[in-house]
C-alpha cells in the first residue's frame, strides 16, 4: 500500500523542521557552548515551563535577492527564534536571537517575525521577553540586494510599538550576549534589563564602528559591558553570572508583575505571619543619627520570608533592582503577606542615603514601573536631603530630582510610608511625604521631620547672629538645643501630620495593614493626554 499524499508532506514537514533546529551548525553551536553561552533554543526551553512553547515563524528565512543570486542564502528562521508559552502558568512572548546565524543580527523576515510577537503580547495583554545574542542590524556588503540600505527609510517600527507596548505589558530584555546599534535600543525602552557577567553588553556602536569613526581601540567590555551598564550608565539592572541565572532571575521578576496593566499582581501563599516581631530591630539604629547602618537589614525584616517549601519570592526576601547603580537609594521588589510591593529606601550606608542624580533617576523609573503595573510602593525614609553644591548643579541635579517629584506626583497605586530616621528638604517629598498622598504614614520614635537637619539650622542661624564670626560653644549647643526640640515627632504627630508613630517591631504588621486598606485605592487624576516629565 503506497503511502498517503499527507504522510508524505508530513515526512517532509518534519525533516525541514528538524534541519532548522539545527541552527547555524555544529561548529557554531560548539563555539556558542564554548563561550558558556546557551543557544537560543537551549534558553527557551529553560524560561517555559516543562520545556514547551509554541513557535511562530519557523520557516521564517530570506527571501527574494536577500537570499543571494542562487537563492540558496536562507539562514534558519532567518536568525531569531519568536514563541509564546507559559512561565509559572501564565502566558509569557518571548523572542531569542541565534548568534550561530549570522550572528543573530536583525532581518527583514526575522523582524517580521518579532513585529508579529509583538502585536500577540499587546493585544493578547502578555508579558514580552527579549533574549539579546545579537550584532544589531543585518548589514552584509557582499549582498546583490541592491536596496538593501536604501530600504532603511522604511524601518524604526520595532522602537515605536515597544513605546506603545510601554506600561500595558512587562517587558524584559536579558542580555545574555552583545547588543549593538537596533538591539542596542530594545533594553533602553525595557523595563528590566539583567545582563550575563562579562558576555552582556550593549553599545550603539561595536568596536569596529567607534575605532572607524573616533579612532579610538576600545574592547566590546569596556566599551559597554555589564559592568558599564550595571554600574556607571544604568541602563542594565542586575549582573548575574550566566544564562542559567539570568533566566531564572527573568522568571522570578515576572513573578511579581500582573500579565499586563488591566491586572493586580498575583498574590502567593504566605506562612510567614503578618504579626511576626523582630525584637532585633530595636538594636538596627545608631544612637546618633549622623552614624550609618544597612537598611538591607531592615527590608529583610519586615518583608515575607521564604515558605518552608521555597514558594514565596522564589527562595528569597527581596530583587534588588539597579543595587550597583544610584546606591544610595534602593529599590527593590518583595512580598508583604503574599503581595508584592515594591520598596524605596534610603540607604545610609552610602553617601548617607543622600539623594543625587542617579539614585533620582533610579527611583524615578522604578516607581514608574510598579506604578504602571499596580504594585503597591512602600517607601523607609531616612533622607537627608537631596545633594548640593556646584558638581551636582551643573549635572542637573534639579532636573534629575524633578523626575522623582514628578512620577512621585503621578502614582495611583497605595503608598505606604514608614519615617524611620531623618525626612529633610525635598527628599521627604520625593520619599512620599504627607503632600504625595500616602495612605498610610507612620514614623518610628526617632524620626525626624524638617527642612533640614539641626546642624544646618544652626550653621544658618549662627551667621545671622554673628556674621563670619564662629559662636561660642555654650551659645551653638544652646541653639542646637533649641532646634532639636522643634523637630521632635511628636510635634508632628501633634498636628495630625502623621497617622502614628509606631513601635518598629510593628512594622511588619502596620505595612501589611496600610496593604489591605488600600487595596482598592481609586485616585483621581484631572483629564489630559499626559504630563510633561523633566528630562
Amino acid at each position: 500500500m503506497s503511502e498517503s499524499l499527507l504522510r508524505q508532506l508530513v515526512r517532509d514537514l518534519e525533516e525541514r523542521r528538524a534541519q532548522i533546529k539545527r541552527l547555524g551548525g555544529e561548529d557554531k553551536i560548539a563555539k556558542q557552548h564554548q563561550r558558556g553561552k546557551l543557544t537560543c533554543r537551549e534558553r527557551l526551553e529553560k524560561f517555559f515551563d516543562d520545556g514547551l512553547f509554541f513557535e511562530i515563524g519557523t520557516h521564517g528565512t530570506q527571501m527574494g535577492l536577500a537570499s543571494g543570486p542562487d537563492g540558496k542564502d536562507r539562514p534558519p528562521a532567518d536568525g531569531v527564534i519568536t514563541a509564546f508559552g507559559k512561565v509559572d502558568g501564565r502566558l509569557v512572548c518571548a523572542a531569542a536571537y541565534d548568534f550561530t546565524v549570522k550572528g543573530g543580527s536583525i532581518g527583514q523576515t526575522g523582524e517580521e517575525k518579532v513585529t508579529r510577537l509583538r502585536s500577540m503580547a499587546l493585544t493578547g495583554r502578555h508579558p514580552i521577553v527579549w533574549f539579546i545574542d545579537s550584532a544589531g542590524a543585518r548589514i552584509d556588503p557582499g549582498s546583490s540586494h541592491p536596496d538593501q540600505v536604501s530600504q532603511f527609510a522604511g524601518t524604526g517600527f520595532l522602537f515605536r510599538e515597544q513605546v506603545v507596548m510601554s506600561g500595558v505589558v512587562p517587558q524584559v530584555a536579558a542580555m545574555v550576549g552583545p547588543g549593538a546599534a537596533g538591539t542596542a535600543y530594545i533594553p533602553g525602552l525595557a523595563d528590566f534589563v539583567p545582563m550575563v557577567k562579562n558576555i552582556g553588553s550593549l553599545a550603539l556602536a561595536g568596536p569596529p564602528l567607534v575605532k572607524a569613526v573616533t579612532g579610538q581601540d576600545i574592547g566590546e567590555q569596556e566599551l559597554g559591558g555589564s559592568k558599564v551598564h550595571c554600574e556607571v550608565s544604568g541602563v542594565g539592572d542586575v549582573e548575574v553570572a550566566d544564562d542559567e541565572q539570568c533566566i531564572a532571575l527573568v522568571r522570578r521578576y515576572l513573578g511579581y508583575f500582573p500579565s499586563s496593566c488591566d491586572e493586580q499582581p498575583p498574590v502567593l501563599p504566605c506562612t510567614d505571619p503578618i504579626e511576626r516581631r523582630e525584637d532585633a530591630i530595636l538594636d538596627l539604629l545608631p544612637d546618633s543619627n549622623r552614624k550609618p547602618y544597612d537598611m538591607y537589614k531592615l527590608i529583610k525584616m519586615v518583608v515575607d520570608r521564604p515558605n518552608a517549601d521555597g514558594s514565596a519570592a522564589a527562595g528569597a526576601e527581596i530583587l534588588d533592582i539597579k543595587p550597583r547603580f544610584g546606591r544610595s537609594l534602593i529599590t527593590c521588589l518583595a512580598r508583604i503577606g503574599g503581595r508584592s510591593v515594591g520598596i524605596v529606601a534610603n540607604q545610609p550606608m552610602h553617601m548617607g542615603g543622600i539623594l543625587e542624580n542617579d539614585s533620582a533617576d533610579k527611583g524615578a523609573h522604578f516607581i514608574q514601573i510598579c506604578d504602571a503595573f499596580n504594585i503597591p510602593l512602600v517607601f523607609l525614609q531616612d533622607v537627608p536631603g537631596f545633594m548640593v553644591g556646584s558638581k551636582v548643579e551643573h549635572a542637573g541635579i534639579i532636573r534629575h530630582g524633578a523626575k522623582m517629584l514628578h512620577v512621585m506626583s503621578a502614582a495611583t497605586v497605595p503608598k505606604l510610608s514608614v519615617i524611620v530616621r531623618k525626612a529633610y528638604g525635598a527628599g521627604y517629598y520625593v520619599m512620599c511625604g504627607r503632600a504625595y498622598e500616602p495612605d498610610l504614614l507612620v514614623s518610628w520614635p526617632t524620626g525626624e521631620i524638617s527642612v533640614m537637619g539641626a546642624e544646618g539650622m544652626v550653621g544658618i542661624a549662627a551667621r545671622k547672629l554673628f556674621g563670619d564670626a564662629e559662636p561660642p560653644p555654650e551659645v551653638k549647643e544652646g541653639i542646637l538645643k533649641e532646634i532639636r526640640s522643634r523637630i521632635d515627632i511628636y510635634r508632628s504627630a501633634g498636628w495630625g501630620y502623621i497617622d502614628d508613630v509606631i513601635d518598629p517591631r510593628d512594622t511588619r504588621r502596620v505595612l501589611a495593614w496600610g496593604l489591605e486598606l488600600s487595596a482598592r485605592k481609586k485616585a483621581l487624576r484631572p483629564g489630559k493626554k499626559h504630563g510633561v516629565i523633566p528630562v
